[in-house]
């Protein structure tokens, strides 16, 4: 699930540049979220707090809402912020280091929800004789270039008094990443699950750093375009509801949800059931706190202020982006309980 893409996806989508879509958009979805009944094609990629998308559709949960969606996988992470930053899709689900860096580079977009916090699926995994974080210095490490996988080695090497210039950083698309370190090829690797399960393959091989250690770094949502906010929010509040009663359907059905989420994400339904400690799913509640103003990393406005610094101060990007219209808390304010 190559997901979390941060400084180029803004370049991309400042540029236009059309063929950045290719990889992901092969059958290009139509939208005509703006007209009465119009559909509203929502993208998403493998990440375990995104694929109750999945249930959504196979369970006609979308239509009991009211809303036509279009429900567009990615196999490219990076594809799916660069559809939503140039208008080919209205939605999609990432993460805010990743939304952060689009309205940087100039997108127009608005997190209505968040999906989980990464609490333990994104994970830097290293070769056996490497112990911790401070063990890689000298060493290979590879991971996607501007992914969150890789503000994580780098939050992690900051806190091990590292940087990166103290090692070897190898850009690869995580999938690659991850194959490039069971082939032996890399020292160390930073993927997120199910990409965790096949780095583990390697023998000997173990997490030095997850996301665990650095709680509220990894914040997932539901972000939409601004054109969809003010031409349909109509149908934006009926995705929000329609996430809530997903995440109904699958307490009362956890077997067929699990079913269904691992047969998207490529894995068994074993292996799908060990990414559940490593990814919190925001409740009603917790969507409400965090959208409320605060002071500490469980407040979405003080996390975006934090991850924008980092993000300055790393050059990841060049400006810190205007965070005026980036929250929309009135859709999951006027979910019922």
């Amino acid at each position: 699930m190559p997901r979390r893409t941060l400084a180029a996806v803004a370049l991309v989508a400042v540029l236009g540049i059309a063929t950045a879509l290719a990889g992901g958009c092969s059958a290009k979805p139509t939208s005509t979220a703006g007209q009465p009944g119009g559909t509203i094609v929502l993208g998403f990629s493998a990440w375990p707090g995104w694929f109750p998308w999945q249930v959504a559709a196979d369970q006609g949960l979308f239509g009991k809402n009211g809303v036509q969606v279009e429900l567009k996988y990615f196999d490219s992470y990076t594809d799916s912020l660069n559809a939503l930053a140039t208008g080919s899709i209205d939605a999609n689900s990432q993460t805010l280091n990743d939304t952060l860096a689009s309205v940087a580079g100039g997108a127009k977009e608005s997190i209505v929800l968040v999906n989980d916090n990464s609490t333990g699926n994104d994970q830097i995994i290293a070769r056996p004789g490497i112990a911790s974080v401070a063990d890689l210095k000298g060493r290979t490490v590879a991971a996607e270039q501007g992914t969150v996988d890789h503000y994580l080695l780098l939050l992690a090497l900051a806190k091990a008094g590292l940087s990166e210039a103290d090692i070897t950083f190898r850009p690869l698309p995580t999938d690659a990443a991850a194959a490039a370190f069971v082939a032996g090829k890399v020292d160390a690797v930073g993927v997120f699950a199910p990409f965790t399960t096949t780095a583990l393959g390697r023998p000997g091989s173990r997490a030095v750093a997850t996301s665990r250690d650095f709680p509220g770094a990894i914040p997932d949502h539901l972000v939409v375009s601004r054109a969809l906010l003010t031409d349909n929010p109509t149908g934006v509040q009926a995705l929000v509801r329609t996430w809530f009663d997903t995440l109904a359907w699958i307490t009362a059905n956890p077997a067929a949800a699990v079913t269904i989420m691992a047969r998207r994400a490529g894995v068994s339904a074993a292996d799908y059931a060990t990414y559940d400690k490593g990814t919190t799913i925001f409740t009603l509640a917790q969507n409400l706190d965090a959208f409320t103003p605060g002071s500490t990393d469980a407040h979405l406005d003080y996390q975006a202020r934090k991850i924008s610094d980092f993000l300055v101060q790393t050059k990841l990007i060049d400006t810190r982006p205007d965070l005026t219209s980036l929250f929309e808390p009135r859709f999951v304010q006027a979910v019922k309980p």
